[in-house]
Formats: structure tokens, C-alpha cells, sequence
């Protein structure tokens, strides 16, 4: 709890790939009436509607940002609104003014009203094709080739700036691929590993937008929630990286991938056809070293590749039994 008596918490982006899970795994951890859902254009439904307050969040407008803190007493923000990289290469400017503009944003309200602790998460989009691309260590070159990566960049450095001028306490994550069975992808080049899962279940075949042999690195939700939870629970004295911390849990290549879901979906048939997000993943690391994570927080990952896909196909055929996936196909 901060020194003036607030405790609540915000996770904008609330209703996105990462936001809606998160938002519940906190609201579990910390009761649902101190975890603030907050939404942009997409209205939360279902658990996340019920579970919890939601409030309109515009990082281009920040009095409602400040009108949500005011309201539900907030000390520590989660910012998982964000343009992906994919989408980013189609509206440059809208990934500028979300992605750094809104960061800002947030960096400069949690300076002024003394957050306690500001989550924001960047991305292996901030490695590029000079990046040792095995193993790629903690600190290395950071020349990306997209917006998406450009912006994610910016972000580490300027949350660096804020956490060493200011004294806010800034966390980060360097997220490889996320892979959930509760929600469907945002516009990301590795979305094909949940797309190729959705298309499996829905016994449907896939056209994989990148080729057989790209590899690139991955994490199931569950852990993707856990490492975002346990850093934001660790001790400050220990972080040596604080807005940037590779987490890595499994690297694999889209056949490896297609042919592991087969195993369990005899039938499954996935074709290769790469287009334009081809170069972007081909611009990123295939493994990445976290030791740096390990050693200063503790992260270790529960979920491989097998260990994954067991997961995801019974939460999927489960999901679908209760008709709760229906529109899948449509999306992939």
C-alpha cells in the first residue's frame, strides 16, 4: 500500500489478449473490487464484466486517466494497451501515439501523483537483424525494424530515465510470442501459433503466414501471467534491469509446432505460404537468455511446447463443447 492509503490497481488494455487475462488473475489475487478494468473501444463481457469495476481508459486523453485513479484509488498501473507489431506496419502513427505517446502519458501522471508501481511491458520486437538471434542476451544491440519494436525501445529507455530521475518504480517485460485459449490475438507476427491451434480444434486446415522452419521464441498465458505477477511482487533491490527483462519458456518453428498438434489431431492440415510478416519474424531472435530473470527474481517457466499443447486443445475442446468459440473459425 502507498504512503497516502491507496491500493487499487489499473490494467488498461484490459480487454486485449494479455489485459483480460491478467485482469483476472489479479482480481483473484487481490479481490475483484481493487482491480480497475480499463477499456478503451471494446466493452468487457462475461467474467471480466462481472468480476469487477471497468472504466473507460484513453491514453490520448489523460484526464481519463486521472479521473479512473481519482475514483477507484489507484497506486499501480499495469499498461497492456498496446498497437502489435503486424497492425503497427499498417497505421505507424497509431502504434506512435499508443505505444509511446500513452506511455508518456502514464509515466508522467505516475511521476506527478507518486505511483507506487507501473507495469509496462515491452517485447522481443525490440531486437532487429544486427541482434545475435541464439541465446540473445540481455543486453545487446536494440535496432528494430518496425514501429512495434521502435516504440518498444523507446519505452525501456525512457521508463530507465523515469525510475533513475524520478524514483518511480517501472517494471518490464520482454514478451516473446503469447499463446492463450481464453483469447484471440491482436495483430502480432507470432499470432499464427494460437491461430493454427483454433483452426486444429475447429477442424478446419491453416494457411501459416511464415515459413515451416522460422523459429521463434513463445510462452503459454499461464506463465506469461506469472512472470508479469512475480516481478511486479519481487523485491526492487534486487532488479538490475527493471523495464526490460528477457523472459524466455520455449522455441519452436512452425512446423515443429503444426506437427505437434497433429498428434493429438490426426488430421490437422497446415500449408506454408509466408507474406509481408515473414521479414518481421525473421528480424527476431529464435531463443532468447533470461538468466538475468532467473537469478534476480526468480522466473522459471512451467510450460514446453508438449506440455502446452496438451493444455490449450482441452481448454479449446472444452470451450467448444460450451459453445463458447464458435465465431473462431471466422477469425483465424
Amino acid at each position: 500500500m502507498s504512503n497516502d492509503g491507496r491500493e487499487g490497481i489499473l490494467v488498461t488494455g484490459a480487454t486485449g489478449q494479455i489485459g483480460s487475462e491478467l485482469t483476472l488473475a489479479l482480481r483473484e489475487r487481490y479481490g475483484g473490487a481493487r482491480v480497475v478494468a480499463g477499456v478503451h473501444r471494446t466493452q468487457p463481457t462475461g467474467a471480466l464484466k462481472d468480476s469487477g469495476p471497468h472504466a473507460v481508459v484513453d491514453l490520448t486523453r489523460p484526464q481519463t486517466v486521472v479521473d479512473v485513479l481519482d475514483r477507484y484509488g489507484v497506486d499501480t498501473v499495469y499498461n497492456m494497451a498496446a498497437v502489435l507489431s503486424a497492425v503497427g506496419e499498417r497505421n505507424p502513427d497509431v502504434a506512435w501515439r499508443v505505444n509511446l505517446d500513452g506511455l508518456y502519458t502514464l509515466l508522467e501522471i505516475g511521476r506527478e501523483r507518486g505511483l507506487k508501481r507501473l507495469f509496462c511491458p515491452s517485447s522481443i520486437a525490440v531486437f532487429g537483424p544486427d541482434t545475435p538471434r541464439d541465446h540473445t542476451p540481455q543486453m545487446t544491440i536494440l535496432r528494430p525494424k518496425t514501429m512495434y519494436g521502435i516504440t518498444k525501445v523507446a519505452g525501456e529507455l525512457l521508463a530507465e530515465y523515469y525510475w533513475e530521475r524520478y524514483g518511480l518504480d517501472v517494471r518490464g517485460i520482454r514478451f516473446p510470442g503469447i499463446i492463450s485459449n481464453q483469447t484471440l490475438p491482436g495483430g502480432g507476427t507470432t499470432d499464427y501459433a494460437v491461430d493454427m491451434f483454433y483452426r486444429a480444434i475447429a477442424d478446419a486446415p491453416y494457411t501459416c503466414f511464415v515459413r515451416e522452419d522460422t523459429v521463434l521464441p513463445m510462452m503459454y498465458m499461464p506463465d506469461c501471467i506469472r512472470a508479469t505477477i512475480m516481478l511486479m511482487e519481487a523485491e526492487g533491490e534486487a532488479l538490475r534491469h527493471r523495464a526490460s527483462y528477457n523472459v524466455a519458456a520455449m522455441s519452436f518453428a512452425a512446423g515443429e509446432l503444426a506437427r505437434e498438434i497433429r498428434r493429438h489431431v490426426p488430421g490437422f492440415q497446415c500449408a506454408f505460404e509466408p507474406d509481408h510478416r515473414q521479414a518481421i519474424a525473421d528480424s527476431w531472435p529464435r531463443s532468447i537468455d533470461d538468466a538475468a530473470a532467473r537469478e534476480d527474481w526468480g522466473w522459471q517457466p512451467e510450460f514446453d511446447l508438449a506440455a502446452m499443447a496438451i493444455d490449450m486443445l482441452e481448454m479449446l475442446r472444452e470451450r467448444r463443447k460450451q459453445g463458447a468459440s464458435e465465431d473462431v473459425l471466422d477469425e483465424g
